[in-house]
């Protein structure tokens, strides 16, 4: 008789050096704080770990990789396969003469920190992003006038068939909120270039920053990052908040989740939202942008998983 997949998965981890959960609930780990449970969430020990376990891994079984979920709804069905969580395997950071070479786990802010007391300049606008490295190359992540494809060199990654590649910055080939990593491949550390400067004038400039985060966003909240991406230019001169304001969206809301009256590009959990009501309140907004204002707003944040958990 052949082994259930079930059953292979138990034994492909049997000598594993991480942590292998069933139906791991993902909720809790979200910056929303929504979600079912991973079918299976495993917390690798270190890189050779985890592609030790990606060339085991049944090729029919669905990966996917999280990071610290600041920019992820995750669906209320929860999501099928193996859920990878990068942790403190994946949380060194080098600093070198113009660089840091940082693991995919670290946060973004931590990142701009380290830089900062290295006496590294040009890291800064991390500091106003949520969420961790991974994600951040991955998506090509960017604020206040710079993004990670201004400052990456490379980015090593371990791909679904469990290979350890690194690639420079042009293979990454990334565009706005994206790169070109291979399907299914996770990304396991990057180094970031960096200037040498003055450590007050760094601090100084992530201390604006930051100000202008807790000023203009509700980064006290429970949301999730930009909702939706700026429009191409050509599209739309406006940015997507814009959009969302003009429609007359500011302060929508479905269920618990709601638009920020703040910034209107964000949404919030108000209490007890579902992802569904989030998902729902999103899609709503599109649709009143696109009436409104002829422009059919993409996604930024990236949405997961099952609407519904199958039945038992």
């Amino acid at each position: 008789m052949m082994p259930t997949l079930d059953e292979m998965v138990r034994h492909t981890f049997a000598q594993a050096q991480g942590r292998l959960t069933p139906q791991a609930p993902l909720g809790a780990r979200t910056w929303f704080r929504v979600g079912g449970n991973a079918e299976w969430l495993y917390q690798p020990a270190d890189a050779q770990d985890l592609a030790s376990i990606m060339q085991r891994l049944p090729p029919e079984l669905p990966v996917t990789t999280l990071g610290a979920c600041s920019n992820v709804i995750i669906r209320d069905g929860g999501i099928e396969g193996l859920v990878i969580r990068l942790a403190r395997g994946f949380a060194a950071i080098e600093v070198e003469d113009d660089a840091l070479v940082v693991g995919s786990a670290c946060l973004d802010a931590t990142v701009a920190e380290q830089a900062a007391a290295a006496g590294l300049g040009g890291l800064e606008f991390l500091s106003g992003i949520p969420g961790s490295i991974g994600g951040a190359v991955r998506m090509n992540a960017g604020a206040y006038g710079c993004d990670i494809a201004s400052v990456l060199d490379w980015a090593e990654i371990i791909t679904r068939d469990g290979t350890l590649l690194r690639l420079d910055n042009a293979a990454l080939r990334f565009g706005y909120r994206r790169s070109g990593l291979p399907e299914g491949a996770t990304v396991t550390r990057a180094r970031l270039r960096a200037t040498p400067a003055n450590p007050a004038d760094i601090s100084a400039r992530i201390a604006e920053i930051r100000t202008s985060r807790e000023s203009t966003q509700p980064v006290r909240a429970r949301t999730g990052g930009s909702t939706f991406r700026n429009p191409d230019p050509a599209v739309s001169s406006r940015k997507a908040w814009e959009l969302v304001d003009a429609a007359g969206c500011r302060g929508l809301r479905v269920g618990e989740a709601q638009v920020s009256e703040k910034h209107c590009n964000f949404l919030l959990n108000l209490g007890h939202a579902t992802a569904a009501d989030l998902e729902g309140l999103g899609e709503e907004v599109r649709s009143r942008v696109a009436q409104h204002c002829g422009v059919s707003l993409q996604w930024e944040i990236k949405r997961l998983g099952r609407t519904k958990a199958p039945q038992q």
